[in-house]
């Protein structure tokens, strides 16, 4: 049996990363591109007029918001468009009647999309690497918090994944909810220099305490509240997400 379970998770996990790894001038090659820019937009040209943030120069500031960026993005798309393709062409009945247990194919759409995520934000800080020139503070932290939004945000494209009933719902959430938190949860610039007003609106933003989690372990930056409150906020989600979406699977609620 156990055999089985491990023969059945590395089929899924192998269908996933084959299917991005075919297409990669789509799934990853956009964000090293999109990253580029940003270094030679934000960080060439305008850093050197904005100076230092936070006590480093602008382009190694905007570094980990930028790999947060990549790792959060890909990572949900990623298995947001793997299920909801699933059940467009109806091949995600296969996996419901077969003897894999829900869990698994939970787990095998996630993996995917955290292989997706690593990967593309290790392309993303090796990009920043050659702008920003940095060392990183604390890699294993680092490795950690990357690992954890990546299943946080692939477990969060599987539940908009089950929600879909058309191909316009994919993009909802990313356009209207995803891009907006992550680009006022401090991937330009320091809640710090916020008025008091705004800075306290930010705090209600959860990417907020990721990107400044992450900007901590990279560069050393202290954090704007303490890293047990990112940490307790990422696996919180994560398990009410994997929850919850185990109740839709287990339920039957999962429309075909």
């Amino acid at each position: 049996m156990i055999n089985y379970y491990s023969v059945a998770l590395y089929g899924m996990v192998r269908k996933e990363v084959v299917r991005f790894m075919r297409i990669w001038m789509q799934t990853l090659l956009p964000s090293v591109v999109t990253t580029i820019l940003y270094f030679l937009v934000f960080g060439e040209v305008m850093g050197a007029r904005i100076g230092s943030m936070a006590g480093f120069g602008y382009t190694v500031f905007i570094t980990p918001g930028l790999v947060m960026l990549a790792i959060i993005t890909n990572a949900y798309s990623n298995v947001v468009s793997s299920f909801y393709g699933a059940r467009f062409v109806r091949s995600i009945e296969e996996l419901l009647v077969s003897p894999v247990p829900n869990w698994m194919i939970v787990a095998g759409f996630t993996i995917g999309g955290v292989v997706r995520g690593v990967l593309t934000g290790l392309l993303v800080m090796f990009i920043g690497l050659l702008f920003a020139h940095f060392t990183v503070v604390h890699v294993f932290l680092s490795g950690v918090l990357i690992i954890l939004c990546s299943v946080v945000f692939a477990l969060a494209g599987l539940l908009n994944g089950i929600y879909a009933k058309k191909f316009d719902d994919l993009v909802i959430v990313p356009t209207f909810v995803l891009t907006p938190l992550i680009y006022l949860g401090g991937v330009f610039f320091s809640i710090q220099e916020l008025s008091t007003a705004w800075r306290y609106l930010a705090y209600l933003n959860p990417i907020h305490y990721l990107i400044d989690s992450f900007r901590y372990a990279l560069l050393g930056v202290a954090p704007a509240e303490p890293l047990w409150v990112a940490f307790l906020g990422v696996i919180f989600s994560g398990m009410l997400l994997y929850g919850y979406i185990m109740y839709l699977l287990n339920n039957g609620k999962l429309q075909t």
